[in-house]
């Protein structure tokens, strides 16, 4: 935390000075119980005139704000914590509860997509193919199988990132038949993919169920979980072994049903299936072109025989580095979910949450990450179980300044005033000077990432409120007026 007693008698000095010159002293009024708060941290009293404002520094100002927000009507009982860091000399410019464990919400993809970045590279792409197997006679027809090709692409169909829709994608291979001569299809359409076996897991406990009005299940199962403590709104009726229950899904914005009910609230889904939707929509767009498929859509996971193939088409993903700019600019939850469950796979050979989980924590371990206070619970920064503190995000955000994809990294992150979800804050005073990761849960607001002062240089901060009074927009502000005098250290 930062000392303050070195400002006491020089504010003093110029309030005394200021009243003799000017007749005009700043005044500000404190409860008896501010009083002994304040003589135990040895808090300066609150600057408000524009003239003492001229003779302090920066970081006198930045320490006076964090100062004035501890009686703050709308930060006053909530729990926060702030720090901002000089990444050269390694040092603290400024701080309060630094070393205090809080609730990040959507800046624990902070962690998701860097962990991504560093062990797939940024320019990572997921492959989907189209190939066959069997020969082609001169009618045109192939007498053998088409197969779909997945790779566990998280965009694919979104039109995320410059993800390419379903159509599209359909429209290149049926341009592949096209070439390849092929008039009908005498045979399956087979989906050969590990990755999507519908594995169910464990939800993270505490987990956010209503987001934006929209009831939100990550994929897994209930089970041992109570909704009711989740706050999992539902009406009492739609708990019955007769119904499917369903949700708005965060991979894909349509409804998703619960695979089963199993009593006392406990719902299990599971991620949908993007290469069975794609590969069932070519066989329908295929028979309404006029080309028959003779047999059906079927998954084959493990081939001890596989057939000679030829390849007809294959469709690349956007980049890993366009996948998580998208994520970070929008706060994407379903992508960050994608992008755990994908390095869960490349280490771990499974897509699960947990394997993910221990993917992304001991990745954060291999490289130093300060791991007291970190409980990493899922991709996003959905659930209230997540905790980090403000002075190892900043330590962590640093450590990337020394990466190859650092740039790459630093773009992905909404910019104050002009761009994803930063682009209503900072719209005057920081406005393209503010590079950082938002997060918003009920009564969580945080902000964590990079500040490009005016003299040039780049500093580290963290900002991070959980329980505070009044709206949102109350707390943004506030988050601004700390942040505003940091621009000009």
């Amino acid at each position: 935390m930062v000392n303050y007693r070195k400002y006491i008698s020089s504010v003093a000095v110029l309030a005394s000075g200021f009243f003799l010159a000017q007749s005009t002293v700043s005044t500000v009024l404190y409860s008896h119980a501010y009083d002994n708060q304040r003589s135990t941290l040895n808090l300066p009293s609150p600057v408000t005139s524009v003239a003492e404002k001229t003779f302090l520094s920066a970081k006198e100002l930045v320490d006076i704000n964090v100062n004035t927000m501890m009686t703050d009507p709308v930060l006053k009982n909530a729990t926060w914590g702030f720090v901002v860091y000089d990444p050269k000399t390694k040092k603290i410019i400024s701080s309060y509860n630094e070393n205090t464990p809080l609730v990040p919400a959507s800046t624990t993809k902070l962690l998701t997509t860097e962990t991504a970045m560093n062990l797939l590279g940024e320019n990572y792409r997921w492959m989907t193919q189209l190939e066959y197997s069997g020969t082609i006679d001169e009618n045109g027809v192939l007498n053998g199988n088409l197969y779909l090709i997945g790779s566990g692409d998280p965009s694919l169909g979104t039109n995320k990132a410059g993800a390419w829709s379903y159509r599209d994608i359909i429209s290149d291979f049926m341009g592949g038949l096209s070439r390849e001569g092929i008039k009908k299809v005498n045979g399956d359409i087979i989906i050969q993919t590990a990755l999507f076996k519908g594995n169910i897991a464990m939800l993270p406990e505490n987990v956010v169920w209503l987001e934006n009005n929209n009831y939100y299940l990550p994929v897994g199962t209930t089970r041992e979980i109570n909704p009711a403590n989740e706050k999992l709104i539902v009406k009492k009726s739609g708990f019955t072994s007769d119904k499917k229950y369903f949700y708005v899904s965060p991979y894909v914005k349509q409804m998703v049903y619960a695979e089963k009910y199993e009593g006392n609230g406990t719902l299990t889904t599971k991620l949908p299936d993007a290469p069975a939707y794609l590969a069932n929509t070519l066989r329908t767009t295929l028979v309404k072109s006029g080309i028959g498929v003779t047999g059906k859509v079927t998954p084959k996971m493990t081939d001890a025989t596989p057939e000679t193939r030829k390849l007809v088409s294959a469709y690349k993903s956007p980049t890993l580095g366009d996948i998580i700019f998208y994520t970070n600019q929008h706060s994407d939850n379903s992508l960050a979910e994608a992008l755990l469950k994908t390095v869960g796979f490349q280490k771990m050979g499974d897509q699960t949450s947990e394997s993910g989980r221990v993917v992304v924590t001991e990745h954060l371990k291999n490289e130093s990450f300060d791991m007291i206070g970190l409980n990493y619970m899922d991709g996003s920064g959905l659930s209230r179980s997540n905790n980090v503190t403000p002075i190892s995000q900043v330590k962590f955000l640093t450590s990337l300044m020394d990466e190859k994809y650092y740039k790459t990294y630093l773009t992905s992150l909404p910019v104050g005033g002009q761009s994803g979800t930063l682009k209503r804050m900072f719209i005057g005073t920081g406005n393209g000077q503010v590079f950082a990761k938002t997060g918003t849960l009920n009564k969580v607001k945080t902000l964590a990432g990079y500040l490009k002062t005016n003299s040039g240089k780049t500093l580290v901060f963290s900002l991070m409120v959980n329980n505070y009074a009044g709206s949102v927009d109350m707390v943004k502000k506030r988050m601004e007026k700390i942040l505003e005098p940091a621009l000009d250290l």
